[in-house]
């Protein structure tokens, strides 16, 4: 008899434990899914996407000297095959275009320039004495470009690459992730995540931040209006206070229960943002991080969503891996 009643007991505390993880995990979906699953000829990690002034002529980029190029707006994609001298395999990190003028970082120590809208690139030569390796870069204007090492060495060229300029004096350290705002300023995180720095045009070094809480940060960015939010390991999102920079909200969870860590976010709208992370997790909030729901349409996806990018209200994309890109669809919306 006693040992019937410890047998309940036992059952009793699982069931309440399944139905208080179940109740504190679940999200409500999406109405409607806006997101179309593109499958592109590539296992390869993809790490940027960037298109000319042609809104249907664009580039991806990825590991393993990946480069791809769309003339649909992302419907199809081709791989390109670029003969850079020499067998290395390189990691395209980043592409950039302001109009047919683009830019490719990468690594080990690679920039790549083009002039006439991707059709033919030249190899950039880059000093021995760089320190780190390209991971960003942003096309700003005619023959004007701006790079950031994997390090946090700022340069910027305005003669089409041959001769850049650094923007800082000392570099910030091993990075994971880094961000631009629109307004030429950057927030970086460190390679361990136990701290970030920012800078701001003009600026002589990056002024380093401690993070606020125990967890490990994965990434920031950039709103709207050009406040920080920050994602941290166990799906922890956070916001600074409005018109206070260096006061943060209190930190939230959107899904507690999902092991899948949160790898990226960015803005539909003013209002409206998408989170994306592992195990084909995508989020979205309508009001600013009020509320969230979750697109369960894509959650079976076999891929992690590494970033999310927005060119405009009615053009974004999620990138992945495993042969999978996510194009939105403002009329599914």
């Amino acid at each position: 008899m006693k040992r019937l009643t410890k047998l309940w007991q036992r059952i009793i505390a699982i069931a309440l434990v399944a139905v208080v993880c179940v109740g504190c995990g679940n999200l409500p979906s999406t109405a409607s899914n806006p997101w179309e699953i593109i499958s592109v000829p590539t296992n390869e990690k993809l790490l940027d996407i960037a298109f000319t002034d042609n809104p249907n002529h664009g580039f991806l980029v990825g590991s393993n000297s990946t480069l791809l190029e769309t003339n649909d707006g992302g419907e199809t994609w081709n791989p390109l095959s670029l003969k850079l001298g020499d067998d290395q395999k390189y990691r395209f990190n980043a592409v950039s275009f302001a109009g047919d003028e683009g830019w490719i970082a990468g690594e080990p120590s690679l920039i790549l320039h083009t002039i006439d809208g991707g059709k033919s690139w030249s190899r950039i030569p880059l000093s021995n004495q760089l320190p780190g390796n390209p991971v960003s870069i942003t096309a700003l204007a005619p023959k004007t470009a701006e790079m950031v090492t994997d390090v946090g060495a700022i340069y910027r060229t305005s003669d089409s690459g041959l001769n850049w300029k650094s923007q800082v004096d000392d570099a910030v350290g091993v990075i994971r992730n880094l961000k631009r705002a629109p307004d030429g300023r950057y927030v970086a995180v460190s390679a361990k995540g136990n701290f970030y720095s920012t800078w701001t045009p003009g600026d002589d070094s990056w002024s380093p931040q401690n993070r606020n809480s125990s967890r490990r940060v994965e990434n920031m960015g950039f709103d709207n209006h050009g406040q920080l939010w920050m994602l941290a390991r166990g799906g922890q999102i956070q916001f600074t206070v409005p018109d206070q920079p260096g006061e943060w909200q209190e930190p939230f969870s959107p899904e507690r229960a999902s092991s899948w860590g949160l790898l990226d976010m960015a803005y539909r709208t003013p209002d409206e943002i998408w989170v994306a992370g592992g195990g084909g997790t995508l989020l979205r909030s309508p009001d600013g991080g009020q509320t969230w729901e979750k697109d369960v349409d894509v959650a079976e996806v076999p891929s992690n969503f590494y970033k999310i990018v927005f060119f405009s209200p009615e053009r974004g994309f999620v990138l992945s891996d495993k042969g999978i890109v996510l194009k939105y669809q403002p009329s599914a919306a």
